[in-house]
Parts: structure tokens; sequence; C-alpha cells
């Protein structure tokens, strides 16, 4: 695979392989640990990450490999008016792959056709995030040991979360998943990606404004935070925000084994009291960031382990 830009980019297959890797490498780690000696990853991020860069550049070190990159647009040479092509077309020439985060939504596509190396799509503005996504789907896997038949919850920011968008593509390709769309009016799913990944697969979905009106049905729960800044007015928000708080109250009428998830950052849409619950899952799900970005890197180098 010469680059990595949606999650559908991967088959099933592909997917399935991946997360087998993910399992390899949690089980024996000893086993991986120089198989990226005197490889180099290029961590390029246009804007500022916390888990996906550190994820990255944990991923290289534990494979054996280093790493070479910027935190911030401001640290390369675009800040001197240089184009993006130039950019990683100079940096292609030193490094043996590109995990790139972009505000830009394409931006990847666009440096991929200059590179000269494999490039991986870490973000680019709301559009896609594969490797979060992948992050999503071995979480669900270790947690749940099945995709399919899973009733899945999302809730919060559905309009603008890029996130929630392609984890809904991916699961989508499952047998027997439904979907649950909890959020206002005002951050709604978009309908075009139910349209294009539901209806036209004939799968089962239902759009509610309450966690509590659902929460029995749910196998995993996937929370994100709700956005002041999307909204057209402060009173709207402030009218919202508490509805999408999730606390041990709310968790009362829950399935014993469901699964609790959040991409990260959280501000206040978890609360703290929640964290010891054994199904809160979100800092083992960043943890497994790391395994799965281990395995890509060697998919994509090619690497025989």
């Amino acid at each position: 695979m010469k680059n990595l830009m949606n999650i559908t980019d991967l088959t099933l297959e592909e997917i399935d392989a991946l997360i087998a890797t993910a399992e390899d490498i949690i089980a024996n780690p000893e086993k991986y640990q120089d198989s990226c000696k005197h490889k180099l990853l290029a961590a390029l991020f246009f804007e500022p990450s916390t888990r996906t860069r550190l994820s990255f550049e944990a991923a290289m070190h534990r494979l054996g490999g280093s790493v070479i990159g910027f935190s911030e647009a401001g640290s390369s040479s675009t800040a001197k008016g240089e184009s993006l092509s130039d950019t990683v077309q100079t940096v292609g020439c030193y490094a043996d792959i590109i995990a790139m985060r972009h505000p830009k939504e394409g931006a990847p596509v666009v440096a991929a056709r200059r590179a000269g190396v494999p490039i991986i799509n870490a973000g680019d503005g709301a559009h896609n995030h594969p490797t979060q996504t992948l992050t999503d789907l071995l979480t669900i896997w270790r947690e749940k040991h099945t995709f399919n038949g899973l009733t899945i919850g999302l809730c919060g920011d559905l309009k603008f979360g890029r996130t929630v968008h392609s984890l809904v593509a991916a699961m989508a390709r499952y047998t027997g998943v439904k979907f649950v769309f909890i959020a206002p009016e005002e951050l709604k799913f978009p309908h075009y990606i139910i349209e294009d990944e539901l209806e036209s697969r004939g799968i089962e979905y239902k759009e509610v404004t309450t966690m509590e009106e659902v929460m029995p049905e749910l196998d995993v729960l996937y929370m994100t935070r709700v956005q002041k800044e999307r909204f057209f007015n402060e009173a709207d928000y402030i009218r919202l925000k508490d509805t999408y708080i999730l606390t041990p109250d709310k968790l009362e009428p829950a399935k014993k084994d469901m699964i609790i998830m959040h991409p990260l950052p959280r501000v206040n849409e978890i609360s703290v009291t929640v964290d010891d619950d054994p199904r809160a899952a979100y800092f083992r799900q960043a943890k497994n960031g790391m395994y799965i970005r281990m395995a890509l890197i060697l998919k994509m180098l090619e690497v025989e382990v």
C-alpha cells in the first residue's frame, strides 16, 4: 500500500490483518523492537496534536526506528511561503515514510503526489482521520471480540466530527450493525453520509436528542465534545451542553458490558467520576492507537517480521 488517505482505502481483509499484527505486537513486543531499525518516520504536523503525533513517534521508536519532523506550521518553511508540495518532496528525500496532519481538507492527497515515499493522513481538517478509525476498530475488537451485530451510539458533535464520520464508514461494512445518533438539531449527523453509507446498504439507524432514551440498547457509546463555537448563539449552547455530559447516573441503565469510547481530548463531556468504571475504554483506546500505528508502519514499509 502506497498511501493511506481514508479508512475506505483499506479492505476488510487489510483491516483484519492490521488488527492481527497489532494483537501480536501487544502479545510479543520484543519480537518487533528492531523491525524498523535504520528506518525514518517524518511527522509533519501543520496543526497542534498531542495523542496522534506522540503515538506515531512512540510507535516508530518502539519499532526501533527514528523520527524527524515538526509540531506546528510555524516551525516549517511553509511559514516562509514554501508550498506544501515542495515541503513534502524535500522531506521525502530524508525519510522512509511520512505521517502528516494539516488543517486543510485534501492536503495529504496533494502531498502524496509529490512525496516519493508513503504518506499516512494523520487528520486533514474535518475530513478524514483514518488512523483514529483504526484505533477505534482495534479497541472495539479487543473489548467486544466482534464487529458484527453491535449497536453503536455516537453522541455529541456529529456534524463536524471527522472521527465519527470515518467510524460509521468503517463499521457500515460489517454485518448486523445498527447506529444511534445522539445530537442536538444543530449538530446532527450529515444526511449525505447517512444516504451514502447507511440507507444505500439498508443499515438500521435512528436519530435522538438524549442519551437516556437509548442507553439500554447500546453496545458501544462513542462520546465527542459539543463545541460551543459551533452554535449560532450562546443560549442554545447553554440549553444543550449538560444534556451530553456522561455521568454515573446516566450509565445506570446501560449494559454491564457496554464500552465507552472517546477520541480525546476530553473537556467535560465525560465526568471524571466515570473513569474508574470498567466500561470506560477511552484511555485503553489511546494506548491502542500506538499499537495499530506500529502495525500500519510495518505494512506500509513492507517490513516482514
